[in-house]
């Protein structure tokens, strides 16, 4: 069995000396300290310790750094969809209201089908006050209804002329009134229309322009 070759270091004399032998440039070389006072161990442990407490530290700092990222890409990702979820439900609330309060205006017409008239009317005295004459055009104008509307007239002051027009294909509390220098009318569809059309117009510039949602809500 040959011996195992020698893979140590081998010495190096890097001491240089001038020609008076004064040396120049000392070696590197140091002997390794072999033993420790009491002391100087204790340094040693403070200082081994010291650095692992650094090292863990940089360590949770860089797992706090990373967890932070991925909560913010987290985050960034999911703000278009809570978005698009707070727009949605917006939308979807107003068309339940509008759905109630055409449920709720047409069963109120229905009930009471003179109302608008007698709402217009009232608006209108002063500006029909002077007129000899009033057009009331509207569906369905039997004697019972022509009864009430001239009442209605009359509670609001009108003392002229009311003249009728049947109109067949008006819906039921629908109506025009024309007197001597203006007109005015009334349709629940048409109105009930332009409000949906308007909810949408608000709803659609609101979707640019929606409430931020932010993810510090502490202040709710």
């Amino acid at each position: 069995m040959s011996p195992s070759p020698n893979i140590g270091r081998p010495f190096v004399f890097d001491t240089e000396f001038d020609a008076d032998g004064t040396v120049v440039r000392p070696g590197a070389w140091a002997p390794a300290k072999r033993s420790y006072q009491p002391a100087e161990v204790e340094a040693l442990v403070a200082q081994a310790r010291l650095e692992a407490r650094q090292q863990a530290l940089s360590e949770v700092a860089h797992l706090q750094a990373m967890a932070l990222t991925n909560i913010a890409q987290s985050v960034a990702t999911a703000m278009p969809l809570l978005r698009n979820a707070a727009q949605t439900h917006r939308e979807q609330s107003a068309d339940l209201s509008l759905a109630a309060a055409r449920a709720i205006a047409g069963a109120a017409l229905d009930r009471f089908p003179h109302a608008p008239l007698r709402a217009a009317l009232e608006v209108l005295a002063q500006e029909i006050d002077a007129s000899p004459r009033l057009v009331v055009r509207a569906s369905g104008l039997d004697d019972e209804r022509r009864a009430a509307i001239e009442q209605a007239c009359a509670e609001s002051g009108f003392t002229g002329a009311v003249a009728f027009r049947d109109e067949p294909g008006m819906a039921l509390a629908a109506f025009q009134l024309e007197w001597a220098d203006g007109r005015a009318d009334h349709d629940p569809q048409a109105s009930a229309e332009r409000v949906a059309e308007a909810l949408s117009a608000a709803l659609a510039a609101e979707a640019g322009h929606a409430e931020t949602l932010s993810a510090d809500r502490s202040d709710v």
